[in-house]
């Protein structure tokens, strides 16, 4: 690339070729007029990661053993060469215009130090039946059609500036999946700084084939409840034990009720927090 790029766009990713070539795909159709770079950090995969990252034109870094999201995320925005840093996660569908709306935002925006915009769910193939009354059982984010200041936006649509990265400090490498991004926000919140919801960037997050089956949804969301309240307990704001058995005795009554078998999914996370509680330390 001969000019510096507006924008680096990361994408963490590990033992997911065929997500990670529907995301590389659609960042490579973005209608950005300005030159941008994709660098994918293949954390220790085992898989086509690197054959599907070159053929799709990205930039390439390994860790070699595998050191977890926020470490890859570290090593992307070291190696950018942009003053913007987007982050994706590796499952993610990105329409045309989402680069575009990120960039234009951040210049609308002078303000702000990082930026989040919708995420969607969307199931490629059969899923769980859903009564309606509850999220979708991935990250999803909505704050409505118009701009505004957010409490908190996920790395799966992120964008952040490298100066705000360079005076916090970058993303904790010790955390595990769940609340690993959310640290670095509210440490960035802690200084002051605005985070800002573009609401025209808006991008898709997948679930297809075996990941869009109950089972699966449900084990990925008790690892996800394990986390999330280690991570709640960690910053202390973990719940009681009695606040998380109710959760989990809700959730049971919604399944049965509503015949709403995505009850179980939030069944699972809430099985998993309240294991995480019990836990012998």
């Amino acid at each position: 690339m001969s000019a510096q790029p507006a924008v680096s766009v990361i994408v963490p990713t590990h033992n997911r070729a065929d997500y990670l070539a529907v995301t590389l795909r659609s960042l490579a159709r973005q209608d950005l007029e300005e030159p941008y770079e994709v660098i994918v950090v293949d954390d220790g995969s085992t898989d086509r990661t690197r054959e599907v990252a070159e053929e799709n034109g990205a930039r390439y870094l390994r860790h070699d053993p595998p050191r977890g999201a926020n470490a890859a995320r570290n090593a992307g925005a070291v190696s950018a060469g942009a003053d913007l840093v987007a982050l994706v996660d590796d499952d993610v569908d990105a329409p045309p215009g989402w680069l575009r709306a990120l960039v234009d935002g951040a210049r609308r925006h002078p303000d702000a130090e990082a930026f989040g915009g919708p995420i969607r769910a969307r199931f490629d193939g059969p899923a769980p039946r859903s009564c309606g009354r509850e999220l979708p059982p991935i990250t999803t984010l909505d704050l409505g059609p118009h701009d505004r200041e957010a409490a908190l936006v996920w790395s799966a649509n992120m964008l952040l500036r490298r100066e705000a990265l360079e005076r916090v400090g970058g993303f904790d490498e010790s955390l595990p999946t769940g609340g690993d991004e959310e640290e670095w926000v509210r440490r960035l919140q802690a200084e002051g700084e605005h985070v800002v919801y573009l609401a025209n960037a808006w991008l898709d997050h997948r679930r297809s084939g075996d990941d869009a089956r109950l089972r699966s949804l449900m084990r990925s969301a008790y690892h996800r409840g394990r986390n999330l309240r280690a991570y709640d307990t960690r910053r202390g704001a973990a719940p009681t034990l009695a606040h998380e058995l109710r959760v989990l005795a809700g959730c049971g009554w919604h399944t049965l009720r509503r015949a709403c078998p995505q009850g179980l999914v939030m069944g699972a996370h809430s099985a998993g927090r309240t294991f995480e509680a019990v836990r012998p330390r």
